[in-house]
């Protein structure tokens, strides 16, 4: 057992347990937050990502030790936020959504991509999702939402 403290959606908070849980059980179980999902459990599909310290992370392979005095953003975290509305309208404007499965990690991508790249090329974008899978929109869709975002969302990134 060990104590792990860390910043979760904006708030301190303390785990009591065992330092090799996933984060993506931490996350779900512990704290009810179901936004991510477990999908392939192997750090393939995307659906689990997370903001560490502003970074995507897949939490299924992410063990709780490492999250000591990291800040972590979940995609309800993530959607109070003023770039979350951006990124959701510009989802819902290109029919990026179908079943949903995959968009809290699509979401939570496309923030990480424009953070670091305010203004991506069609080819970045299609890098920064690359490792997120979409088994509905086919990524057309996906890849116009990014770009209606970084359009929308003019200088908040």
């Amino acid at each position: 057992m060990a104590i792990i403290k860390f910043t979760l959606n904006h708030k301190q908070v303390i785990v009591n347990g065992d330092p090799n849980r996933r984060l993506l059980d931490v996350i779900r179980n512990d704290f009810n937050l179901k936004g991510l999902k477990e999908g392939c459990g192997e750090g393939e599909c995307g659906a689990c990502a997370v903001l560490i310290n502003h970074q995507i992370v897949n939490s299924c392979l992410y063990v709780l030790a490492n999250a000591e005095g990291k800040d972590i953003i979940t995609i309800e975290g993530f959607a109070e936020t003023k770039r979350f509305a951006v990124i959701k309208s510009a989802f819902e404007t290109a029919g990026a959504v179908q079943c949903g499965f995959c968009t809290p990690g699509m979401i939570i991508a496309t923030e990480s991509l424009l953070n670091a790249n305010p203004h991506p090329s069609e080819a970045e974008i299609k890098i920064g999702l690359s490792g997120n899978l979409c088994r509905c929109t086919g990524y057309n869709m996906i890849v116009e939402a990014v770009q209606i975002a970084m359009k929308a969302g003019e200088g908040l990134w």
